[in-house]
């Protein structure tokens, strides 16, 4: 697995970023984060793809149907790297200059995942767009079976009968890994209690925040 390149974060802000499979819990360690920061720092809450990519038909059409004939998938990760990139210096980096911590449900490392994890190892264009990305101070990637981060999904109602590409979660949940250990980032098994994840996370926003970071 070939390391980012993102270019460094020269604001006064923050960037923190969580990832990992459908089910794996981020976005509950991400809430409570925003809980503890936002009485004593100021943030901006943020997700990626944003809602121009994940209300697209093609979109929609690998989320949600499984035969994707009609689309290439080069297509989809192109305008989601796309979005990424608009979205990190159009809205993140702005935000980070005010000095704010920014938290982001996804980065680009999703993008990432999803197009290694589709057979597509080789490709280097999303190496080079990455360069012109923001590095997260932060990178924080939560693992999780896939089996039971399906059953957690399953019992969202709005989720119970979404199609899900099970073969797909596997080789999504060891792209997530590698390219954590390859990037620096933080894993953190979700299987634990969540108070022990989340002290986990809140350790390591702690240390940076003590450094003098934000």
């Amino acid at each position: 697995m070939k390391k980012l390149n993102m270019r460094k974060n020269d604001t006064p802000g923050l960037l923190i970023t969580f990832c990992g499979l459908d089910g794996c819990g981020k976005t509950t360690m991400m809430n409570r984060l925003i809980s503890d920061l936002q009485h004593d720092y100021d943030i901006f809450v943020t997700k990626q793809p944003t809602n121009a990519v994940r209300n697209s038909e093609i979109f929609r059409n690998y989320m949600d149907c499984p035969d994707h004939d009609a689309f290439d998938y080069r297509s989809l990760s192109l305008l989601a790297a796309s979005d990424r990139l608009q979205h990190v210096n159009k809205v993140i980096e702005p935000e980070m200059k005010k000095s704010k911590i920014v938290l982001s449900d996804r980065y680009f490392y999703s993008c990432l995942s999803n197009l290694r994890a589709r057979g597509f190892e080789d490709d280097e264009w999303i190496y080079e767009i990455a360069e012109s990305v923001i590095k997260p101070d932060i990178a924080f990637f939560f693992d999780v079976p896939v089996e039971e981060a399906v059953a957690r999904v399953r019992r969202r109602p709005e989720e119970k009968d979404r199609y899900i590409d099970m073969e797909l979660q596997y080789k999504l949940r060891k792209e997530y890994v590698d390219i954590c250990y390859s990037n620096d980032g933080i894993l953190i098994s979700t299987m634990q209690p969540e108070d022990d994840c989340y002290t986990l996370v809140k350790n390591a926003v702690k240390e940076i925040l003590n450094n003098g970071c934000a």
